[in-house]
């Protein structure tokens, strides 16, 4: 089929949630899900199945996205750690107008970045960090006289220990965190100059918990099936003692709103779900007004549209709650490419890739300078359908301790399409997973003898991998001097 090519520099909207999971989205093979706007850009664009993240938490995984390194590289090991720098800045000298309209989790927040516009949009819900700090989306609600629902207020409720952070948005529907991000970029589109390409990063704070939908959007899921898979003892004792930890530490502080539990009902689970589920159609339909208004302003043809998330979220899976662990539902995140004037849409591409991949692709579509020691790979020849493409034999997470991952100084995650180890710094458990036979990861082979030899062969695969990016990105700091 001939396809009109694209300007030298097109557009890049790049829309970013917050701990989305892989199986969130109908297209994708999920059918409990309700996202007709996300299923146009699968059906239309380029999906990646095994697109994995570099770190189980917000700000490490979006620094090494938007660096092109791993965290032990970029120094930014857990939230609030120091981030003012990104290949953004590589955008705005090709040219770009470079905007960001809701989440990013820079730290300070308001840092540039390489941005020339922000409208910043942080967590719903902070106290760890930032706790003081006024958003614009909070300071919108201020002007209009609208209190936000948050932890103080919820703590109130006589149900809050049973909630599973599950709340609906009792406000009106236009002052939720998700729907203030989506009509703000769509807001910033209708207004777009046509001046100068855009790179625009629309940052949506949601799935992330409180789970907060607009009732509308719950009563959608009213009769829907949604499946939850069992938790089984085999996989709660064969866990390291850091996940226990973390286990018993979730239940007894509330992160995000939510107490967890060590024996959620069923109906709980699925309770939780239905919300966190809600909140991603509240952020479909929001991609699906974007979407509408690049087509008005004419602009769809010439921008390309990338949609992903910063990690996932157990959802009382493996008995945990949130993020910080290494499971599939943690490291693993949609990502879809939608340019069908420019890369034949309605593929899926099975191989291995690390989030990050994505920035050296974003710079080369956009005629920008990459910096010279990213440890980044670029998936353009995948979405080119270049023959020579092959994705990554293996992936890599890494977390530090932080005020949530409390009983481990560092752990650090290999994968292949087969294999997954987990190692905990100084210290004698860990996990390995044999993906083929147990690809939900609930039989922990670390231990087993007969297993010894592939749990030897990825820890040294490890050992390489750190000295092997120590040595190669021994001068990335010269790239953001």
């Amino acid at each position: 089929t001939h396809r009109k090519s694209m300007s030298i520099q097109p557009n890049v909207l790049f829309i970013l949630t917050d701990q989305q999971r892989y199986d969130s989205i109908c297209a994708l093979g999920h059918p409990h899900c309700i996202t007709p706007h996300l299923d146009r850009l699968v059906k239309e664009g380029v999906s990646f199945s095994q697109c994995h993240v570099t770190a189980p938490s917000c700000a490490p995984s979006r620094a090494s996205l938007f660096t092109g390194h791993y965290p032990h590289t970029t120094g930014i090991l857990k939230n609030a750690d120091n981030w003012t720098r990104s290949w953004i800045e590589n955008l705005a000298d090709a040219g770009y107008h470079c905007a960001n309209v809701g989440k990013m989790h820079t730290w300070p927040f308001t840092t540039p970045c390489g941005f020339h516009e922000r409208q910043v949009v942080e967590n719903k819900d902070r106290f760890l960090e930032g706790a003081d700090f006024q958003d614009d989306w909070e300071k919108h609600l201020e002007e209009i006289g609208v209190e936000k629902q948050k932890r103080i207020t919820y703590r109130e409720r006589p149900d809050y220990r049973d909630c599973l952070g599950a709340f609906s948005w009792d406000l009106p529907e236009d002052t939720h965190s998700d729907a203030f991000t989506g009509n703000r970029a769509v807001k910033w589109l209708e207004e777009y100059d046509g001046q100068k390409p855009f790179f625009l990063e629309v940052g949506f704070p949601g799935p992330h918990p409180p789970y907060d939908p607009p009732p509308r959007l719950l009563d959608l899921y009213d009769d829907v099936d949604v499946p939850v898979a069992p938790v089984t003892k085999e996989d709660l004792d064969g866990q390291p003692q850091a996940y226990k930890g973390m286990r018993t530490h979730n239940v007894e502080i509330d992160h995000d709103s939510v107490v967890h539990q060590m024996e959620p009902s069923e109906e709980n689970r699925i309770r939780q779900r239905k919300h966190y589920l809600a909140n991603v159609t509240l952020i479909d339909e929001k991609v699906g007004q974007i979407m509408t208004t690049l087509e008005e302003k004419d602009l769809l043809e010439d921008t390309i549209v990338i949609f992903s998330s910063d990690h996932g979220d157990c959802l009382t899976d493996h008995g945990h709650s949130q993020k910080w662990t290494m499971y599939d539902e943690i490291t693993r995140v949609p990502l879809i490419v939608h340019a069908p004037s420019r890369f034949q849409g309605g593929r899926k591409i099975d191989d291995l890739i690390q989030l990050m991949d994505l920035g050296p692709a974003i710079l080369e579509m956009a005629g920008a300078n990459l910096p010279e020691t990213m440890e980044a790979r670029t998936i353009l020849p995948a979405l080119e359908e270049n023959a020579s493409w092959t994705g990554r034999e293996y992936v890599y997470a890494e977390q530090a301790k932080d005020l949530i991952l409390t009983d481990t100084e560092f752990m650090t995650m290999v994968r292949s399409k087969d294999w997954k180890l987990v190692h905990f710094l100084d210290e004698e458990d860990g996990q390995l997973f044999d993906l083929r036979q147990d690809p939900q990861e609930t039989r922990n082979l670390w231990s087993e003898p007969e297993h010894l030899e592939t749990r030897k062969m990825l820890l040294d695969n490890l050992r390489e991998w750190r000295i092997r990016s120590h040595y190669e990105s021994a001068n990335w700091a010269n790239d953001w001097r």
